[in-house]
């Protein structure tokens, strides 16, 4: 008897992803003029409004108006009729200086013992059942969501799309874990009244609105799934597609009203897409607007590299990583690891453990070091997901009224490249 799971995603016109990229944004943005600052930034956003909140310490000044306005645009909210949109929405910021309390216990004379910034546990997880190491549901999730914005900004067709969405697909596993079959898909995309009643009456609307229903949900399977599936080289994951798919596309019969105006958002409400969608374990930590002095964030990232790494190896088909730190301290206070009997080396899951402890510098200022986690590469994670994406290198520029242009290079998503495996089957002897 298999099983099914479930994980969703949402895409990056969601109002907590809104909250999230704003965050990141004013993190990245410090970061160019300032790689030392220290940052927890958290955002709202509702109808017409933006609030800034957190705590910041950094030489650099920047105007957070102006990029929070550039990121609200970016993501396309750019029209009035949305309630919401980057030129004209109010905001309001609380951001003060950070605590010196917490200061004290972070800085440190050497900079490699610098402390973890907080107490708490992160965890790391892959699964060799995708290209990528993650867990099939929420990579197919995640590509839903990314494609239909793609389709959006494209405006060539589906021309009725707004930036709000989310998806959701449940997998079929066998008994062994392995994906047999897509079981369904949901997608909730908003859109313009495309389709106007003829007259005032109630029966008029609710015609109206089956149109658009029927329509919506036919180019979710004519076009949006083929283009989904074009990005897909995996063959296996491909023959998961079938004619028996349960699609449920817009239930509630409407999505003309959405993003901030629907739902309000906060920066760190979607940590389950952020990260595995519900497999492995997460500690609660969220990630946006964080630096890397936040071991919410860097511990997080360290914990994915070990586990895709350990995976790619041929350690394990499936691993758990976890991280502890105690606020101040900078070895950590724990790790654990949990291969779920899928192990292919002659050890004990904490003889794994102590191997990685042995392998792999865990603390803070080593993490931020390794995966090069003091520039400015953060809004791009606080959409479609922090794990799972492909590592890149590319120029940023930042523009600003006091210090002028700055053009940055960085490398995005450090934390997936596969720069450890060769050491690891030595380690290992495989």
């Amino acid at each position: 008897m298999g099983y099914l799971f479930t994980s969703e995603s949402v895409s990056e016109g969601h109002p907590d992803k809104v909250a999230d990229q704003i965050s990141d944004a004013v993190l990245d943005k410090l970061l160019a003029f300032d790689p030392q600052s220290k940052v927890a930034c958290e955002t709202l956003v509702t109808t017409g409004q933006v609030v800034l909140a957190g705590e910041i310490k950094s030489d650099a000044y920047i105007d957070l108006q102006r990029v929070a306005r550039e990121t609200i645009n970016r993501i396309g909210y750019t029209k009035s009729e949305y309630m919401f949109d980057g030129n004209s929405c109010g905001l309001l910021s609380a951001i003060h200086e950070q605590s010196p309390d917490i200061n004290r216990g972070v800085e440190r004379d050497e900079p490699i013992e610098q402390g973890a910034g907080d107490q708490g546990m992160m965890f790391g997880y892959a699964t060799n059942e995708t290209e990528n190491y993650m867990p099939l549901p929420l990579d197919l999730a995640h590509r839903l969501v990314k494609v239909l914005a793609d389709i959006r900004r494209e405006g060539k067709v589906m021309t009725y799309l707004r930036p709000d969405s989310k998806s959701q697909v449940t997998i079929e596993y066998d008994d062994n874990g392995k994906p047999v079959r897509i079981d369904t898909i949901v997608v909730s995309t908003q859109h313009d009244e495309f389709i106007r009643p003829t007259d005032p009456s109630e029966d008029a609307q609710k015609k109206a609105d089956k149109a658009m229903l029927e329509q919506i949900r036919k180019d979710v399977i004519e076009i949006l799934i083929p283009r989904v599936m074009e990005g897909i080289h995996s063959p296996s994951v491909l023959k998961l597609f079938n004619d028996k798919i349960k699609y449920f596309v817009n239930p509630t019969g409407k999505f003309v009203i959405g993003g901030p105006h629907g739902d309000s958002g906060l920066t760190g409400r979607k940590i389950i897409v952020d990260t595995y969608g519900g497999k492995g374990a997460h500690g609660g930590g969220a990630f946006s607007g964080k630096d890397p002095s936040k071991v919410d964030r860097s511990a997080a990232y360290a914990a994915r590299y070990i586990a895709k790494n350990m995976v790619a190896a041929g350690v394990t088909d499936e691993m758990l990583v976890q991280i502890s730190y105690a606020i101040g301290v900078a070895e950590p206070v724990s790790i654990y690891v949990n291969t779920y009997g899928r192990s292919h080396v002659n050890m004990m899951d904490g003889e794994i453990a102590k191997k990685i402890s042995q392998l792999f510098d865990l603390r803070p200022k080593a993490i931020e070091d390794k995966l090069k986690l003091r520039n400015p590469i953060y809004e791009e994670t606080a959409s479609y997901g922090h794990m799972g994406r492909q590592p890149e290198k590319k120029t940023k520029r930042f523009e600003s009224l006091y210090y002028g242009v700055k053009f940055v290079e960085v490398e995005l998503f450090t934390w997936e490249k596969l720069d450890a495996v060769d050491e690891i089957k030595k380690v290992f002897n495989l």
